[in-house]
């Protein structure tokens, strides 16, 4: 039994230890003393998180389900967020996608929360579930329905009205959550979910917030619920802290765990370059405390940061940022910044996003568009990016040395070099150590050579003792010391560790550090062991006062060393570089394999061991298992092997890599005219008339004019009609029509048929303008006596985000007000009678499976041009590139075949033009349907996005496809749609099972 009161003296005497000038200085920012707060299974301290008593360091990334909607491939992301060294996902439910209408709700097909929680349990992951009420996520309204923005009570506050809405969601999801939390939910369900999100980013802290997060408490609990609690709290304001704070200035709520964000590190420059200028931020142990110092804002509570930066997203108009955005956010930033996180004690760190994913249909918020990449780790056409790689390294040193967890600052090491700093940590109860090196300030470049001086439990050390560490350019060295790693007793070493395992009563260690610098290791023994170097180069040497073996090496391939006696287990240590140690995996048995892309699982099943995975070559096979595994499978073939010098088993054949796959050519187009809305002759009878309704807007418009907005009638996505009939007046000289349309949004205009022209909103700026006004001069014709028909169209890109809680999701879309009138002459002088029609059925669906993100109010969405069994032979032909355009909408479709080779995972998308540029110099954007499945927009003159990656599961890799292109134009020379081609993405050999998501290829009549 460990003296916890001897613990948490020592623990704060060493925090406050005067320290060198080189060295961090902690401050007393956690509550020790706290007392263990218990959650079934789930329990915690102000040190860190623990699991059935045991303490865990939560290592998670972000995933948004709603982002890829092929739920087969679900897993298959899932999998390689475990392989990368995650074990924790932390998912996100938008409200607004399972929800078209109030009371209705679908948790089916790719909206089935419960499947993808049980993959989560099924491939070892825990889960952090976030269902809102409001999530932003840059979706559209934040996640909130279509169907809110028409509710009068102000969101996020206690309004009765507001609040009956939430709770008809949080019924639904929490139930779902409940059965797959970690403690069970009594009726014999139960899955991984160790914390639940009440609320994200919740900006403003007045009464009403406060009753409404009590709220969000108290149902979370009666539903069922009954692990921690907790809110984001939006860049570390020290808002909706557990009640038990005694920190100054902080806002207290219901939460059981304060967690906040943050994004540090700067961003690309608009040429692509990645920046460094800024450095590590402290926010625990060594920061600057207080209500906004992070986790000081709770020192009874372990550290969470709910959200830090995996990367970030990129808006309409950009360059294209998403490559840079995994550059600026990836390997040496993760070393430098979450190294820096877990050295101040945060010990919960979620990576947002760990999977972007893609805005399909019209799911995206204004500040983006239909890529949702991020720079994440696993990249929107599901690549594991070299980034993932250090993320495994960085995870297999988590889960080696459990004693990270719940570590408290050390005595202060001495640094030789000025120019490079040392975090030291301990754990209390084995007094292992956490050395996490970096540059002075963390953004440093420098090229330097150092040495640790340390009083460590195993002696007082300066290493390395051979030669000076290395620490050159942006990066930082994860070392760990005193500590226990299966049967051995590491010293220390100036590699960092990756893996450790115990295999057959033998040990397994895999060290690594960057090519061509030199590495030392010191473990314990109690006599002269047996050292045999088995491959490569290392020299050794024993002192036998201390009990040391030294190691020395170049850290260059791989080399192997044999160690044995001394009385301890025999020993198998690998030193590699980096780029020799990534290309081993892991497995949930005692399995260590070496060469392909990708390791998905191991199962030992008697005498056989069962490995799935991808290669994308040609991949040698090596693999470390237990002996009475005699038989190896790989995705579920035998392979054939042979026992080599250094005691592994090599393939006698390499693994086979990935086919070629041949794409077809883009041809047998058909196109048909899509704005038949512009002709005076329009049956437009079944249309809603606009009237003077009330609206829950907060976009004013003009006094005793019509209610014009989209969302007070039924149309919350996407493109929406107006029809108005007026008289000819000679004052009917130009119309002035104010609209609301997302960012790059657009409106064109017809009178009488007669194209007037369009407006679309700026493009190219980060936080966009959403509304505009536009003018336009009416032909002469409209001055004359009878009835005329102006017809607009308003592409509405999404309505904002409700991020400051000020209600901005509800700005309007589509027209706010509309006027024609003379120069100079009153303005509304011409009374008009308006008509609308979005998307078909409004907020009732006539296609539920592809759901309310899918479609909008273009014509030939309402008749079902855009799906699979639409019959368009009486279509004329046409080509693409096309050299003419029509003002208005065309569409365009053709239909073709693949064969991707079976046991292959193949991302396969649309390209438009030059995808070596960001933009066209035509003038034009497309709606893609592919099978029926909106997969995006392209906007041609915008940019910056030309590749669109279709899902598996989405696009038949084994049969029948078919493209459907609304493209709308101005119809002026030169902007009509380019060269679109089907091009490959990735292409590896492995991948999971996939079939085809279930949806209808055709609808009923035209409306």
């Amino acid at each position: 039994m460990i003296d916890r009161t001897r613990l948490i003296a020592l623990a704060l005497a060493t925090a406050l230890t005067p320290v060198v000038a080189t060295a961090q200085v902690a401050r007393p920012t956690q509550n020790l003393a706290a007392p263990v707060k218990t959650f079934g299974r789930v329990s915690y301290d102000a040190r860190s998180l623990m699991i059935d008593g045991k303490r865990q360091v939560i290592w998670s990334s972000e995933f948004h389900p709603f982002r890829l909607p092929s739920p087969d491939l679900w897993r298959d992301i899932l999998q390689k967020m475990k392989a990368s060294g995650f074990n924790t996902v932390a998912l996100y439910f938008d409200w607004g996608y399972h929800s078209p209408k109030q009371g209705v709700y679908d948790f089916t097909g790719i909206r089935n929360v419960e499947r993808v929680l049980a993959m989560a349990q099924e491939e070892g992951l825990y889960v952090i579930t976030r269902a809102g009420p409001y999530v932003n996520a840059e979706l559209s309204r934040g996640g909130f329905p279509g169907w809110l923005v028409n509710q009068k009570a102000r969101a996020r506050t206690d309004d009765p009205a507001y609040l009956a809405a939430v709770d008809e969601w949080l019924t639904h999801v929490n139930a779902i959550i409940a059965r797959h939390q970690i403690n069970g939910d009594g009726k014999g369900h139960s899955g991984s979910v160790i914390f639940h999100q009440i609320e994200n980013e919740l900006a403003l802290t007045t009464p009403a917030q406060r009753r409404y997060m009590d709220h969000l408490y108290a149902k979370a609990r009666a539903d069922g619920i009954t692990v921690p609690l907790f809110h984001n709290d939006q860049g570390r304001n020290g808002y909706w802290v557990p009640e038990t704070s005694t920190v100054a200035n902080v806002v207290k709520g219901p939460g059981n765990l304060y967690a906040f964000d943050g994004y540090p590190g700067g961003t690309c420059t608009v040429a692509g370059k990645p920046t460094r200028g800024v450095a590590a931020p402290d926010w625990g142990f060594y920061g600057p405390g207080g209500a906004k110092g992070g986790a000081s804002a709770s020192p009874d509570t372990p550290a969470f940061l709910a959200e830090f930066g995996g990367g970030w997203f990129d808006y309409w108009g950009s360059n294209g940022g998403y490559e840079c955005n995994a550059v600026q956010r990836g390997k040496r930033f993760q070393r430098v910044f979450y190294g820096t996180n877990l050295a101040n004690g945060i010990d919960i760190q979620s990576f947002y996003m760990g999977y972007g994913g893609t805005s399909w249909g019209w799911l995206p918020a204004p500040v983006v568009f239909t890529s949702y990449d991020y720079g994440a780790a696993i990249s929107e056409a599901r690549e594991v990016r070299s980034k993932a790689e250090e993320m495994k390294q960085l995870g297999g040193l988590i889960a080696a040395v459990p004693d990270l967890a719940g570590m408290v600052p050390a005595a202060p090491v001495q640094v030789s070099s000025p120019n490079v700093q040392a975090y030291h940590n301990r754990s209390p109860e084995s007094d292992a150590r956490f050395l996490m090196v970096t540059h002075k300030p963390s953004n440093g470049q420098t090229d330097d050579r150092f040495t640790i001086t340390a009083d460590l439990p195993d002696g007082r050390y300066t290493f390395p003792q051979a030669e000076p560490m290395r620490l050159n350019g942006f990066d930082a060295k994860w070392l760990v010391a005193s500590v226990n790693v299966g049967g051995q007793r590491l010293v220390y070493s100036t590699s960092e560790l990756q893996t450790a395992l115990t295999i057959d009563r033998g040990d397994m260690m895999l060290l690594y550090g960057r090519a061509g610098e030199t590495g030392e290791t010191v473990l314990r023994y109690a006599s002269a062991p047996t050292v045999t170097l088995l491959e490569g180069t290392a020299t050794t040497a024993f002192d036998a006062a201390k009990g040391d073996l030294r190691l020395d090496y170049t850290h260059a391939g791989r080399a192997v060393v044999r160690i044995t006696g001394g009385g301890r287990p025999a020993l198998t240590l690998i030193l590699a570089d980096e780029a020799e140690a990534v290309r081993y995996w892991r497995g949930s048995d005692a399995v260590l394999v070496r060469g392909p892309a990708l390791l998905r699982s191991t199962k030992a099943t008697g005498g056989t061991l069962a490995l799935t995975g991808d290669t994308a070559d040609t991949t040698p096979l090596e693999i470390w298992a237990p002996a009475a595994l005699r038989l190896v499978r790989w995705n579920g073939t035998a392979v054939a092997t042979k026992t080599t010098a250094i005691g592994s088993r090599n393939a006698t054949t390499a693994l086979p890599g990935a086919a070629p796959v041949v794409l077809p050519a883009l041809t047998g187009w058909r196109e048909a005219q899509g704005s038949p809305e512009v002709t005076s002759g329009f049956d437009d009878s079944s249309w809603q008339a606009i009237d003077g309704r009330g609206s829950a807007t907060t976009t004013a418009k003009p006094d005793g004019q019509p209610n014009l907005t989209m969302d007070s009638y039924g149309f919350h996505d996407g493109d929406v009609w107006y029809r108005g009939r007026f008289t000819g007046t000679p004052d009917a000289k130009q119309i002035a029509l104010f609209y609301g349309a997302g960012g790059s949004g657009m409106v064109q205009v017809w009178v009488d048929g007669q194209f007037l022209g369009q407006n679309e909103l700026p493009s190219g700026l980060p936080r966009p303008i959403t509304t505009g006004l536009a003018r336009f001069d009416l032909p002469a014709s409209a001055q004359s006596g009878g009835e005329h028909v102006v017809s607009v169209m308003v592409r509405n890109n999404g309505h904002n985000w409700d991020l400051d809680s000020d209600d901005y999701h509800k700005e309007a879309r589509g027209l706010i007000s509309a006027s024609i009138e003379a120069p100079g002459g009153r303005s509304f002088g011409v009374p008009i009678a308006w008509k609308i029609q979005g998307k078909l059925g409004g907020e009732d669906l006539p296609d539920p499976a592809r759901g309310p993100a899918n479609n909008g109010g273009q014509y030939g969405e309402r008749v079902g041009w855009h799906l699979p069994g639409f019959d368009d032979k009486a279509w004329a032909a046409a080509t693409i590139p096309a050299t003419t355009a029509t003002p208005g909408t065309t569409w365009y479709r053709t239909h073709f075949d693949l064969a991707v080779p079976k046991g292959q995972d193949t991302t396969i998308a649309l390209a438009f033009g030059d995808t070596t540029t960001p933009r066209s110099v035509a003038r034009y954007r497309a709606l893609l349907f592919v099978n029926g499945w909106n997969m995006g927009q392209f906007i041609a003159h915008v940019g910056p996005q030309r590749v669109f990656p279709i899902p598996e599961g989405i696009l038949n890799h084994h049969g029948a496809n078919t493209v459907a292109l609304a493209v709308t134009s101005d119809g002026a020379p030169g902007d009509a749609i380019e060269q679109v081609r089907v091009v490959t993405m990735r292409n590896v050999k492995g991948g999971v099972p996939v079939r085809m998501v279930a949806a209808p290829d055709r609808l009923g009549a035209a409306k």
